[in-house]
C-alpha cells in the first residue's frame, strides 16, 4: 500500500473534516484527531490557519505533492485574473479529478490509479498522466475493457456524488466532455475550501 493510500485513511481525523463527504469516513465514528485521546484543539496562528487551508486543498486532490502543488499556485498566479480562482481552475482540470467528476472512479486517489494503469482516453488517446491538463472541449472515455469493470459500475451507481454542470457525462456509452472551466462557487465541496488564504500562504 502506498503512502497515498494510506493516508486517506487518516486524512480526515488529521484535517477534523469529512474532506470528501463520503459515508464510510472514519471521522464520521471518531471525529477526534489522532492520539491516543484525540488531541485537544488549540488556537491557531495566521500561519497555522493558512497551512490548514493548503492541507486541506492539497489532501482533497489525493493528497497532491509540495512541489507540484507550488508550482500550480505559480502558474495560478502568472496568469490573468484572481489567482485563487485560477488555482481551483488548474485543479479541477486535472486528468484524475476529471475522472472522479464523471463519477468514473469512487475516489480521488481511484481515479489517480485508474488513470495511472492506462483506462482513459482523452480524445481518443491514451493518457496515463493523473496530472495532464483536460482542456474545454475535451471528451474523456474509458478504454473498451475497463467499462464493465465492477468498480466502475459501483461508482456510477453510487448516490454519494452528482456529476456537476461543468461537464457532461454519458454513463452508458462511458464517456463525458468537459464543457465549462468552474470558479469556486461551482465546485462541490464537501467542506468549505478557502484558496484565498491558501494564496496568502504561499505569498508570504
Amino acid at each position: 500500500m502506498t503512502k497515498r493510500h494510506n493516508a486517506k485513511y487518516k486524512i480526515d481525523r488529521r484535517l477534523g473534516v469529512n474532506l470528501w463527504g463520503r459515508a464510510k469516513s472514519p471521522y464520521n465514528t471518531r471525529p477526534t484527531r489522532p492520539g491516543q485521546h484525540g488531541a485537544q484543539p488549540k488556537k491557531q496562528s495566521d500561519y497555522g490557519i493558512q497551512l490548514m487551508a493548503k492541507q486541506k486543498l492539497k489532501g482533497y486532490y489525493a493528497n497532491i505533492g509540495e512541489r507540484q502543488f507550488r508550482k500550480y499556485f505559480e502558474e495560478a498566479a502568472r496568469r490573468k485574473g484572481d489567482t485563487s480562482q485560477n488555482l481551483i481552475s488548474i485543479l479541477e482540470t486535472r486528468l484524475d479529478c476529471i475522472v472522479y467528476r464523471m463519477k468514473f472512479a469512487s475516489t480521488m486517489f481511484a481515479s489517480r490509479q485508474f488513470v495511472n494503469h492506462g483506462h482513459v482516453l482523452v480524445n481518443g488517446r491514451k493518457v496515463n498522466v493523473p496530472s495532464y491538463l483536460v482542456k474545454v472541449g475535451d471528451v474523456i472515455e474509458l478504454k473498451e475493457k475497463a467499462k464493465n469493470l465492477v468498480i466502475v459500475l459501483e461508482s456510477i451507481a453510487s448516490p454519494e456524488r452528482e456529476v456537476p454542470t461543468y461537464m457532461e457525462a454519458d454513463h452508458k456509452n462511458m464517456k463525458g466532455k468537459f464543457i465549462a472551466i468552474p470558479k469556486l462557487e461551482d465546485v462541490p465541496y464537501p467542506v468549505k475550501m478557502d484558496p484565498q488564504i491558501v494564496v496568502e500562504f504561499y505569498s508570504r
